[in-house]
């Protein structure tokens, strides 16, 4: 009896989340039909149940920008906070207009000025696109447009099987194809050992289990285990390694600068990669902190570094 309880509980699983997403789906699916002066309507109505009514994440928020910015005044911070869940809203909602939008659009509202840094470098090698979680990283699958390298949009698989694969659907827009954490290292190993060059887009600042961190290092003056299987995989396949620097110019458009940090990826000594995204990421932050996305708890593992990291 044992294993049919199983299969049952499994079955029930895939049933309520299936649910849910017929449910939505037809909602964001309307939402995407929206000109984007509706569209931002609606993101100032959830912008007000997100932020007003339910406080989504609001402690974590606070406590994150309290913890980087300990000189700041309550009155800056909340400032800060205020424009931060209204962005967060936008790019939500963006997301989903990622389905019913244009190239031509699309290309207009994400800017890609020195776009010729990632098509000198794609006729050696392959790229690896570093992004934090700042201003909207789901747009840069226009690059793909550009590119003649295969492009691939490297992302955490999400708990819902069927939002699972609408994240996909809008990332795989113009023939990105995206592939799970976990299929990313074979997938650049079968590439390489094919010679096909890809271009991999991969939003690198999360915070890995404390426990499994084979790296830790000051991040916004804060020690941190850092996420560092870009930076390995990058020397491994000899990757060059852009930063994309996200600028949001106003309200539904944005500016993207690549900064290169290693012409060859094979070529540079251990932590390097991933000091110099680090440094460039709090750059980021410090010139505008209102676009990075607080709601994560980047921080909780501070009071866990090993000895010898200390």
């Amino acid at each position: 009896l044992y294993l049919p309880n199983i299969a049952i509980f499994a079955l029930s699983i895939y049933a309520m989340q299936l649910l849910v997403y017929l449910l939505t789906y037809p909602i964001l699916r309307l939402v995407s039909l929206l000109p984007f002066p509706i569209l931002y309507l609606v993101s100032d109505f959830v912008y007000f149940l997100v932020y007003r009514v339910f406080g989504y994440r609001k402690k974590v928020v606070r406590s994150n920008l309290e913890l980087v910015f300990p000189e700041k005044s309550t009155a800056e911070l909340r400032s800060i906070e205020r424009i931060f869940y209204g962005h967060m809203c936008d790019m939500f909602l963006e997301t989903i207009k990622t389905l019913n939008i244009s190239e031509e659009e699309l290309k207009k509202r994400y800017a890609l000025p020195n776009i010729d840094l990632l098509l000198n470098l794609e006729k050696e090698r392959s790229i690896l696109v570093m992004f934090p979680h700042y201003g909207n990283w789901e747009w840069s699958i226009i690059v793909n447009v550009y590119v003649k390298s295969k492009g691939f949009a490297i992302y955490q698989k999400i708990g819902n099987v069927y939002f699972d694969r609408l994240i996909k659907r809008i990332r795989g827009i113009w023939s990105t194809t995206p592939i799970s954490q976990r299929e990313t290292v074979i997938t650049m190993a079968r590439n390489h050992q094919k010679g096909i060059k890809g271009v991999y887009g991969i939003v690198s600042d999360q915070s890995p289990q404390a426990h499994l961190a084979q790296y830790w290092t000051e991040f916004m003056n804060i020690k941190v285990p850092v996420y560092n299987s870009p930076e390995i995989l990058a020397r491994k396949y000899d990757h060059a390694v852009v930063f994309a620097k996200v600028t949001k110019v106003k309200r539904g458009y944005y500016n993207t600068e690549f900064i290169p940090i290693a012409k060859e990826g094979s070529m540079t000594k251990e932590n390097e990669i991933t000091k110099q995204f680090l440094r460039l990421t709090e750059e980021e932050i410090l010139e505008n902190p209102a676009y990075y996305l607080w709601t994560h708890r980047r921080w909780k593992h501070r009071d866990k570094v090993p000895e010898e990291f200390l």
